[in-house]
């Protein structure tokens, strides 16, 4: 090694230690700050994580530049996109369970691990990252970085067509010592929805528990403060309180079963399931279940449509589907009426239109959310008909809010959470599917569901 060289591996042996120093400071603070509870221990632990991989990184940028020293002639140069190109750092890189890139000059792409293709859509050729990540704030961070400014840590948020929320640290590095264009942006993205969804669902169920709970239990209260009065023995009385205080229990318990149901479906909704089932098998073993329901008011529920209906998702939130929209149809329709289910294995986008347009021009209409894929994918549809006096065009819109429901529709003491609609819509958006309502008062309720189906999905026609 030469006298010149002597310094620089003394130099970069010192910046190792420095960084590695730095590095347990930086982790030990974000770790205590967490446990005591001073910062959210998620957000601690994503920070950590982003830490400690920007510090691999470097560790491993300038161990590779000093072999590269020692090995080359003075005036080598590296070549762009180098740095995704070494080993072990282009192992550690392609392992990393966090999206990682490597931005150069135009904002071109140079490397990707196999988790940013996953979380951006990055087809099998890298080119823009304005073609991918529609994100001015990022995009701004990594023109300015490309110039020599310093890196930024920039966070967004998107809505539509699945919320999500991520956080990206904008980091600079400096491939090569010499040429027009020095600069490249390091990438590391992190996906934050799960925790900030868990933050809001908590301050939701708060809200919504409390609101909804204060009705049932003021009830109880005045019942048992009677019981323990002036009714105490009068037997009549008192067997017809605890009846309605059984009542006011079980919705109690219906409710706070909903709002957890509702609160888990929210927090995995920007997960799209992976699992295969049958939408006709889930349809069919819930007229089932549902059997004394509809026997108690006269109700026939009977099926048409396909033997077979394969889709993409979760069996037990497409049983609940089919469970809330058949229940709601028992509920709201009159004795001794019919209520039809049918299912459609494989239909495409025009067909949706054409199968949620079925009670006449003066019917209303409402899609209450719409599928979230590619126009050629092909869906499997369940529609329930049911046989009530119908819901006017005005409370279409409203339908999928929580405790919302339409005047005169009540069912009862037994009444429903006004849940199961909200609970439908979350669902079906994490599926990536459809959701319709289309009603005319006086002919009744549609209510349709269309899911993506599995590419092999071949429909059997109900013999």
């Amino acid at each position: 090694m030469s006298n010149n060289s002597q310094p620089e591996h003394e130099g970069r042996r010192l910046r190792r230690r420095d960084m590695i120093a730095l590095t347990l400071n930086s982790v030990a603070v974000l770790l205590i700050l967490g446990l005591t509870g001073a910062m959210n221990i998620w957000v601690a632990l994503t920070a950590i994580a982003a830490i400690s991989a920007m510090s691999v990184i470097y560790f491993l940028l300038i161990s590779s530049t000093a072999s590269e020293h020692e090995a080359a002639p003075p005036d080598a140069v590296a070549k762009p996109g180098s740095l995704f190109d070494m080993s072990p750092a282009h192992e550690m890189l392609e392992s990393l369970p966090f999206p990682v890139m490597l931005v150069g000059p135009g904002g071109r792409i140079e490397s990707a691990n196999p988790s940013a293709h996953e979380f951006l859509g990055l087809g099998s050729e890298s080119g823009l990252l304005s073609g991918s990540l529609r994100q001015p704030k990022v995009l701004e961070a990594v023109s300015g970085v490309l110039r020599g400014e310093a890196g930024r840590l920039v966070e967004y948020s998107t809505f539509a067509p699945i919320e999500s929320h991520v956080r990206v640290h904008v980091i600079p590095l400096k491939v090569r010592e010499t040429g027009s264009f020095p600069w490249r942006a390091l990438l590391v993205l992190a996906d934050e929805t799960a925790s900030k969804r868990a933050e809001r669902m908590r301050g939701d169920f708060l809200a919504n528990a409390s609101h909804e709970l204060r009705t049932p239990l003021a009830s109880l209260a005045g019942f048992i403060e009677t019981l323990k009065g002036h009714a105490r023995e009068d037997i009549e009385a008192r067997d017809r309180f605890l009846t309605i205080m059984q009542d006011q229990t079980e919705r109690m318990r219906r409710l706070i079963n909903d709002l957890l149901s509702l609160s888990r479906i929210e927090m995995d909704e920007h997960v799209p399931p992976s699992g295969e089932a049958d939408l006709t098998a889930m349809t069919q073993d819930t007229i089932d279940s549902l059997a004394p329901q509809a026997a108690a008011k006269a109700i026939s529920v009977d099926f048409e449509g396909d033997a077979t209906a394969k889709v993409i998702g979760e069996r037990d939130q497409l049983f609940e589907i089919a469970q809330n929209l058949i229940e709601n149809a028992i509920k709201y329709s009159s004795n001794g009426t019919r209520i039809v289910c049918d299912v459609h294995g494989d239909i495409g986008r025009e067909d949706i239109d054409r199968l949620t347009h079925s009670l006449g021009p003066q019917a209303g209409r409402l899609t209450i959310a719409n599928p979230a894929l590619p126009a050629g994918r092909r869906f499997a549809m369940l529609r329930v008909r049911d046989a009530g006096k119908g819901i006017e065009r005005r409370h279409l819109p409203r339908l999928s809010e929580r405790f919302y429901r339409v005047d005169g529709q009540k069912s009862g003491p037994r009444e429903g959470t006004g849940l199961g609609l909200a609970i439908v819509k979350h669902i079906v958006s994490r599926h990536r599917g459809g959701f319709f309502v289309e009603s005319l008062p006086g002919e009744g309720t549609i209510f349709s569901v269309c899911i993506p189906n599995t590419p092999a999905a071949a429909p059997t026609a109900q013999t």
